[in-house]
């Protein structure tokens, strides 16, 4: 069966508690189900992988990812800064789609710049847990 692997980064581990005006009520775990339903009605597998260290979420990456559909991440913070997590995943030369729960681009003005998105085919922002569903359609049909 193919495999996608979904990438979550710093603080979303919060969710549900963190700023639930902007991300919701639901949590983690809420995500993980969702996510864990949508592929499994697309007939594909998913690993599920979330840590507030860079350096983790590399490495991870990097065991991994490769063999897979493709890659599912919200760095969260580090999409704006981190060099880094944006040449692992050009190295790993798979298709990726960034999501973002909240739109990013009508926020605060730091977090309309996501360096990380250069690295996707493409970027879903402000569309809540619907987002990480559409990329995972979009990463079937490859």
């Amino acid at each position: 069966m193919s495999r996608v692997v979904v990438v979550n980064g710093p603080n979303l581990n919060l969710l549900g508690k963190r700023e639930p005006e902007i991300y919701g009520t639901r949590t983690l775990q809420d995500l993980e189900s969702t996510v864990r339903a949508k592929a499994r009605s697309l007939g594909i597998d998913v690993d599920f992988f979330q840590s507030n260290s860079e350096g983790e979420l590399i490495e991870y990456l990097q065991v991994h990812a490769p063999g897979t559909l493709g890659i599912v991440i919200n760095p969260a913070a580090l999409s704006h800064y981190s060099l880094a997590l944006y040449d692992c995943l050009q190295a790993l030369a798979l298709p990726v789609v960034e999501v973002h729960i909240s739109n990013i681009h009508a926020r605060e003005e730091f977090r309309s710049r996501s360096v990380t998105a250069r690295a996707a085919r493409g970027v879903i922002a402000g569309l809540g847990f619907a987002g990480y569903e559409m990329a995972l359609e979009y990463l079937a049909k490859q």
